[in-house]
């Protein structure tokens, strides 16, 4: 069923498939790759967009994942390190009749890209941001990232990176996201729900994708993975429903009253009504924010996923920003009439130098 919410993209006038969106090129990532995963996972979601081809399009920067436009049968753009929401930005404000998508990694979009990125969730631009972190630079061959945990040993950091890295879903709620939420590169069907629900939202939606780089940080993930381990780490937000995890859902979440903090407890009958129940849709970022930091560092050289939420963390309704400035434009026109470049450029403001000599 095609997500009405693109109404103002053109509908596809046939069925479309996954294959329809696989392009003629080799996908050329390292075997094993989380990014094949995600690929597959896009290219299936697609259609139900019930979009044309033609009026989707891939923006990305540099990275293993800004080879992604290459592989969607979509129009794209392989861009410039950290600039895709810029570039993106640009193309989603002048061109409202296309579905603008952005591919980007941790060490681009947060390093170089960060700029760029943070004012993009501000400005609320309909934008779908897919940041895929593997806690490492891939490309250039394992030099630690921005994502990266405090003492984690690479080719750049041989005794330990001393940085504290940033969370991306904390950062994205402290810019003013309109729309956040993690997922997991190997969970098909989480994947492609979280996707569902970032397409739908108008305005700018960022996804922070864990994906494996099983050459350079294999097994970052793992404790998220391991269907043993995931049960005890992994809580699954759903708006609506109380926030509890872990063998027969015996553990929940609660807001220490004295701290205003959140914290993990064993549920009993004394503190089950004590349970939160996760709004996503809560006009405050406050609660959201404290359960992204449910998963921070826990210690020095420690990779802090015990206890990781993944899901929707926050999907509230603001106006986009490609939307009002659509609207300045139309009330400029029905006030002044058509636009007159010349006029403008050599208006009220402007002198004429007259050679005295």
């Amino acid at each position: 069923m095609p997500i009405e919410t693109l109404s103002l993209v053109p509908k596809s006038e046939v069925a479309l498939s996954a294959k329809d969106f696989k392009s003629d090129q080799e996908v050329r990532w390292c075997p094993g790759c989380g990014d094949y995963a995600i690929l597959a996972a896009v290219q299936g979601f697609m259609p139900e967009l019930g979009l044309a081809k033609e009026n989707i399009v891939f923006v990305s920067g540099i990275g293993c994942s800004s080879r992604f436009p290459y592989y969607m049968n979509t129009y794209g753009m392989h861009s410039i390190h950290g600039r895709a929401p810029a570039i993106a930005t640009g193309l989603a404000s002048s061109r409202r009749d296309l579905s603008v998508w952005v591919v980007t990694g941790d060490g681009d979009a947060l390093s170089i890209g960060g700029n760029h990125l943070i004012h993009a969730l501000r400005r609320n631009v309909n934008l779908k941001i897919l940041l895929f972190n593997n806690r490492i630079y891939g490309l250039t061959k394992g030099q630690y990232s921005p994502t990266s945990e405090v003492g984690k040993i690479t080719k750049s950091t041989p005794m330990g990176s001393l940085d504290t890295p940033f969370n991306p879903v904390s950062l994205a709620l402290g810019a003013g996201a309109s729309f956040v939420a993690r997922t997991v590169d190997s969970d098909r069907r989480h994947l492609t729900s979280v996707l569902r629900q970032a397409a739908e939202h108008p305005g700018t939606a960022l996804v922070e994708i864990y994906q494996n780089c099983n050459i350079f940080n294999d097994g970052a993930f793992e404790a998220l993975k391991d269907r043993q381990q995931a049960e005890e780490a992994v809580i699954r937000l759903e708006h609506g429903q109380p926030i509890r995890f872990g063998a027969d859902r015996a553990k929940g979440v609660v807001r220490d009253p004295r701290t205003g903090d959140l914290e993990v407890v064993a549920v009993t009958p004394e503190n089950e009504a004590q349970i939160l129940v996760h709004d996503a849709h809560s006009t405050s970022p406050t609660t959201a924010f404290a359960l992204s930091r449910l998963a921070g560092p826990t210690g020095h050289g420690e990779a802090g996923l015990h206890h990781t939420p993944i899901g929707v963390f926050h999907d509230v309704e603001r106006p986009a920003y490609d939307a009002l400035m659509a609207d300045q434009l139309d009330t400029a026109v029905e006030q002044n009439g058509k636009g007159d470049l010349a006029l403008l450029l050599a208006g009220n403001d402007t002198w004429t130098v007259e050679d005295s000599s």
